[in-house]
């Protein structure tokens, strides 16, 4: 009986219960694919989200319709729709994973002992992954290619506000399988949108061995509480940018306007922006003056207010918001001791990022904030696991064990020790 069958008739713990049993088994055979067979899987997928896209849009046109009756705003719709340019994207993704080394089997470490015993600290998969996401399909695609790739099954849970297009990007990557001769349960979808069902499978833990949150604070606050399973995660994303006194100022204002609108919606924005004191009667007006003319609201304190009539006060509130929306919070700093000082305050230790000429300056910002990506003279929407090289990401950690940043295929992945002997006995 297909899941999706077994949906409407069986209990959510029962369900995740066969789900798991079909993602073990998967997760064992994929431990011993080579990487042929998966980068084939991987391309004939892309090539399937291409074929597809005309019924993947058709999809998506559902969801976009069912999120506007229930007033998603206009960033949430943004994060959900699907153009051909972001299939594209998808497709490509897919064709970047496939074209990265295979992590499975890659020796990290080795070396040998007085004793003759040779040691070497080799990369393995984790297991099985839960993914709970909500409305961004796309990361349909991408988790579930990071997963195939780094040889673990992958069990998905999307949101209800995602469910068709996600469903349709599954056929494409199922298409992929099959091609290259894998089980299809290597990339399994929750086949339910009941909430009862993250319950159920954040607590299975004989299924999955990690679980990867992509969501708003209430979903990961929630899965922080309950699951028993280790996660990897990030509650906040609220991104400094910080513009120093030796900031060069075409170039800060184009990465000020790009950091904050070029989509708001994602977690790599900025929600901060801090301007140096010494720029208060030259470069601050500039920056505020772009900002508001690109359509963004901002809240600032009284010297930001005082440059522009349009500068909304911003409560203490504002420098713990994540706003996810056209809105920006923005200060002037005394120096880059006081910037470093806010940001470590009031960091969620997602991105941050300085524009200035001073590469001390820079190496400072770099060196004292606690953060797991710091820019210089870039825009934290860079902050991103496919800009980094890594051909897409999972999510942004910022935790501080196993994986932090991006994670990729590498993070996906655990170790274990082989160590070869001759014969040799530990001495009583």
């Amino acid at each position: 009986m297909t899941t999706a069958a077994l949906a409407e008739t069986t209990d959510v713990r029962d369900l995740m219960a066969e789900i798991g049993r079909r993602a073990r088994a998967a997760g064992l055979v994929l431990a011993r694919t080579p990487a042929a067979p998966k980068d084939a899987a991987l391309r004939a997928a892309a090539a399937a989200l291409r074929a597809r896209a005309a019924d993947i849009k058709a999809a998506n046109a559902l969801d976009m319709e069912a999120g506007r009756q229930k007033g998603l705003t206009p960033a949430m719709l943004d994060r959900l729709a699907l153009t051909d340019a972001r299939i594209e994207g998808m497709a490509r993704g897919l064709e970047d994973i496939a074209a990265l080394p295979d992590p499975v089997g890659a020796v990290m470490a080795e070396w040998d002992r007085p004793n003759g015993l040779k040691i070497q600290r080799v990369r393995t998969p984790l297991g099985v992954i839960g993914v709970i996401y909500e409305s961004r399909p796309n990361v349909t695609a991408d988790a579930g290619a990071l997963c195939l790739k780094a040889g673990n099954a992958a069990v998905l849970r999307g949101g209800s506000e995602s469910f068709h297009s996600s469903r349709a990007i599954l056929a494409c990557l199922q298409d992929g399988l099959e091609a290259a001769g894998l089980p299809l349960d290597c990339i399994q979808m929750v086949p339910t949108t009941d909430r009862a069902f993250v319950g159920a499978m954040i607590t299975a833990t004989e299924y999955i061995d990690v679980i990867v949150p992509r969501g708003g604070k209430s979903l990961i606050e929630r899965l922080s509480a309950e699951s028993r399973i280790p996660m990897f995660k990030h509650l906040d994303g609220i991104c400094h940018t910080y513009v120093h006194a030796a900031a060069d100022a075409a170039l800060a204002r184009a990465v000020v306007v790009n950091a904050k609108m070029r989509r708001t919606g994602i977690c790599g924005a900025t929600e901060t922006l801090l301007v140096d004191r010494a720029l208060e009667g030259s470069l601050l007006p500039q920056l505020i003056g772009d900002l508001l003319d690109a359509g963004c609201e901002v809240r600032g304190d009284a010297a930001v207010q005082a440059v522009d009539p349009r500068v909304v006060a911003a409560t203490d509130a504002d420098w713990d918001t994540e706003y996810l929306d056209a809105i920006v919070s923005a200060r002037v700093v005394d120096g880059l001791d006081d910037a470093i000082a806010h940001i470590n305050a009031h960091s969620s230790q997602h991105t941050e990022s300085i524009l200035t000429e001073d590469a001390a300056a820079a190496e400072r910002f770099m060196a004292e904030i606690d953060s797991a990506i710091l820019m210089h003279n870039a825009s934290t929407q860079f902050a991103d696991g496919g800009e980094f090289g890594m051909g897409a990401e999972i999510g942004i950690s910022t935790g501080k064990l196993h994986a932090r940043g991006p994670v990729g295929v590498e993070q996906l992945t655990t170790f274990k020790y082989k160590v070869r002997g001759t014969g040799q006995c530990r001495p009583s």
